[in-house]
């Protein structure tokens, strides 16, 4: 072999190498993101930004997983099964009060829950659950805790009440058939039970406690210090899409999963009547903090927790 074919030969292997590396790692700017979520259009950030590819067109791929109850949810994160989610203020709170170390990173909608009875119910007010069988989607659900807290104004302890956990998509049927007397649910499935006829809304969250935080975006400390530049992506992302909800409700609620929205028509004027949120101002934060300090009120919270450990400092 001569000297010029030897050298051919070498940039040939050059050539292949940088080939198969770029291959190999060529995808590393792609960067995998977990992203866990509720069954609830209280999410509809994470699901318009999908369906407009939002993700891709930063470079980030997403794999998202659907949970039962914000405590599921939150789990899968302390067990690092899931980088980012959206949840209940509730259930964050309390992992992070446990020592879970997950920081909310945003808001994601405010209210936005309801209390429904059947339609064949004779309970008229808050005070008439006394002694009912009334569903949430679990103890740890931002569900319960204004469940307590409407009791609680109404001086009815919630063990007065025949409170029990259930899975969201199973409430609608068991109110429909008899099997329970009122359920507290999140959006859409409030305005279902309502708009099908077999159910009556008792008290809008918004009426329980008025401008109230309920969903948020959290993420693990890791993710936070690992992948501070996917973390900026996935906030502006999230401003995005909130924003475009805010704006084209009825065009957003068409790119909402139709598992989740049945009727397209009646979630629009549903998201029309809940605040998508994003970012961290100062008024947020205090509702939030406000928020916490009624859960130590009523026991939900059993630590009380500063800004410091609850909010993640972009």
């Amino acid at each position: 072999m001569d000297k010029k074919t030897g050298v051919i030969i070498a940039i040939v292997i050059i050539i292949i190498a940088i080939i198969g590396g770029y291959y190999a790692f060529g995808h590393s700017d792609e960067t995998t993101v977990k992203i866990g979520y509720l069954p609830s259009d209280h999410d509809s950030a994470l699901f318009v930004a999908q369906a407009q590819k939002q993700y891709e067109a930063q470079g980030i791929n997403v794999e998202t997983s659907s949970f039962n109850n914000g405590g599921d949810l939150m789990t899968a994160m302390a067990s690092g099964d899931i980088d980012v989610g959206y949840v209940g203020v509730t259930p964050a709170l309390s992992s992070i009060s446990k020592g879970i170390p997950v920081k909310i990173v945003s808001g994601a909608q405010m209210e936005g829950s309801g209390i429904v009875v059947s339609n064949k119910s004779s309970i008229n007010s808050i005070a008439d659950l006394k002694g009912k069988k009334v569903a949430t989607p679990g103890e740890a659900s931002i569900q319960y805790m204004l469940l307590e807290y409407a009791l609680n104004k109404e001086n009815v302890n919630i063990s007065q009440v025949n409170p029990s956990s259930m899975k969201v998509a199973q409430m609608n049927d068991a109110l429909k058939t008899g099997s329970l007397d009122a359920i507290v649910t999140y959006e859409p499935y409030a305005s279902i039970a309502v708009s099908s006829g077999y159910g009556k809304l008792l008290e809008n969250s918004s009426e329980i406690m008025p401008d109230h935080p309920c969903c948020v975006v959290v993420a693990s400390d890791s993710f936070i210090k690992d992948h501070p530049k996917e973390l900026k992506s996935i906030l502006a992302i999230h401003e995005n899409a909130t924003k475009y909800i805010n704006e084209h409700p009825d065009e957003a609620a068409k790119l909402l999963p139709s598992d989740i929205v049945p009727n397209a028509s009646l979630e629009g004027n549903v998201l029309k009547g809940i605040d998508f949120v994003s970012g961290l101002n100062d008024t947020y934060k205090q509702s939030v903090m406000d928020f916490k300090d009624t859960e130590i009120q009523l026991g939900v919270l059993n630590k009380n927790l500063t800004e410091d450990q609850i909010f993640y400092k972009g």
